[in-house]
């Protein structure tokens, strides 16, 4: 897993193309430079129409960038998916068996396979879940998995996203973008659809409504105009044909939630939120909060309404559990992991934490709360100062942080102004859980634009692709 070496998603090590990159290969040939940059041109200029853009925090207020699209596909052969698929559903199901264990018998704590105290006093865990029975099991209906690949090509997961995951609308665009501006590539081979991705979300969010109920109303809770992700709430609703909701829209009586519209109050369902735990009810979270909705929770806990993702779900995509996740796979269906952990030091522990400071340069070091690419120490790239800065943070506190080799991605070419380059990638598919686990082939492609960043967030500078598996 060295840092210098990385694995050429399209080229052998002897610079001959993999023959699923065959097409591509060709038609990069064949297409004269000048055809190229007024493609890339009038795609950065449809993407700016649409108003496909991503507020970025900690810049001036409404600051929104329009997420940099790379023309050049990621392109996975149909048999690497099904394995890739295979683990993502194991995956899910475990997790998903993790977060009912947790809130209910707690059987995987007094097995002793996870520390109790790892569970019980993180902040992550929500006590207003305990016996609360959620239909069909599933806490985490929408999960978002970060994979990379390394080495020889390897894939490992590197984080698990369920409380809000992000970015299934970049995976749609791209591949609308990518269909009109290169349809004779499509028509060379078999490329896996995407677009009905809205469709499966929506007979997700249906196949979880409370019981009895004949034909659910769904909305998608989003915090505003204001929130970075804004434009997936809206776009999502739009494709769904649902209501895209604020907190002030829906009001709860008689532990039932009810919408305000023209036509009066109409009962809520399933509610899609892309609100954080903290400020969905006032009366049971942050009191402070206006973007939630007050008595929420004891419609939730009554029964009487979804929240899509649960409330709690964070407990299972804090970077201090993922070490445990490979032996939830073992505990609860008693199979061996099909995708691999990256090795995690957890810095709680003596010897992990004194390796750690004893090798900043060489490792990744993040925040077990962190999500973003934001709070992070990439080793082999940061400065003495940030090193010596970080030291005294993790010193600080060092069960706040876990560290792990700095596996190099594997790249992709992307188009630069000199030509063609390699970047480097990640992959972030998403798997749907409702009476049945569900999910579209490939995913959102991230791609780190900067020569030799392995940093691929929206947030943090990166661009996306589409990704094509072939069939």
């Amino acid at each position: 897993m060295s840092y210098a070496q990385h694995f050429d998603e399209m080229h052998f090590p002897d610079g001959q193309v993999r023959p699923h990159y065959g097409s591509l290969a060709r038609w990069i040939e064949s297409t004269p430079p000048e055809r190229i940059t007024r493609m890339r041109e009038a795609a950065n200029m449809l993407f700016h129409r649409v108003g496909i853009t991503f507020a970025v925090y900690g810049e001036e207020a409404g600051a929104e960038r329009l997420i940099p699209f790379d023309m050049l596909p990621h392109i996975i052969p149909g048999d690497e998916w099904r394995m890739l698929e295979s683990g993502l559903r194991q995956r899910v199901k475990a997790l998903n068996a993790f977060l009912h264990d947790v809130y209910h018998g707690r059987d995987i704590l007094r097995a002793g396979r996870i520390p109790e105290d790892r569970v019980l006093r993180n902040k992550l865990y929500r006590p207003e879940m305990v016996d609360i029975d959620v239909p069909n099991g599933v806490y985490a209906h929408i999960a978002g998995i970060d994979l990379v690949r390394a080495g020889a090509g390897e894939y490992y997961v590197l984080e698990d996203n369920l409380r809000t995951p992000s970015g299934v609308s970049y995976m749609l665009e791209n591949r609308k973008m990518m269909m009109r501006l290169m349809p004779e590539l499509f028509a060379q081979q078999s490329v896996a659809p995407v677009e009905h991705y809205p469709d499966l979300l929506l007979d997700t969010l249906r196949s979880v409504a409370p019981a009895h109920v004949e034909s659910p109303m769904v909305v998608v809770l989003t915090p505003g105009q204001f929130n970075s992700a804004y434009f997936e709430h809206a776009f999502l609703a739009q494709q769904m044909g649902i209501e895209l909701v604020e907190g002030a829209d829906l009001f709860v009586e008689n532990d039932t939630v009810y919408a305000r519209t023209t036509r009066g109050p109409r009962r809520v369902d399933v509610i899609y939120r892309r609100i954080d735990d903290d400020f969905l009810d006032p009366r049971a979270f942050r009191s402070d909060s206006v973007l939630g909705v007050p008595g929420l929770v004891d419609a939730y806990r009554a029964g009487r309404v979804t929240l899509c993702n649960a409330v709690g779900t964070g407990i299972a995509d804090d970077k201090s559990i993922y070490p445990f996740v490979p032996d939830m796979i073992r505990f609860y269906l008693g199979e061996e992991p099909i995708l691999k952990n990256v090795p995690t030091y957890q810095l709680r522990n003596r010897e992990d934490l004194e390796y750690t400071l004893a090798h900043l340069g060489e490792l990744v070091v993040k925040e077990v709360h962190g999500s973003g690419g934001y709070g992070m120490l990439i080793g082999p790239t940061s400065t003495e100062r940030e090193r010596e800065a970080y030291r005294v943070r993790v010193l600080d506190n060092p069960d706040n942080f876990i560290a792990q080799p700095t596996l190099s991605l594997s790249t992709c070419p992307i188009f630069v102004d000199q030509g063609i380059a390699p970047r480097h990638i990640d992959l972030r598919p998403f798997v749907l859980s409702g009476k049945e686990i569900v999910m579209c082939p490939g995913g959102l492609t991230r791609v780190a634009l900067r020569e030799g960043s392995l940093v691929v967030n929206s947030s943090q500078g990166g661009g996306t692709k589409d990704t094509w598996v072939l069939e």
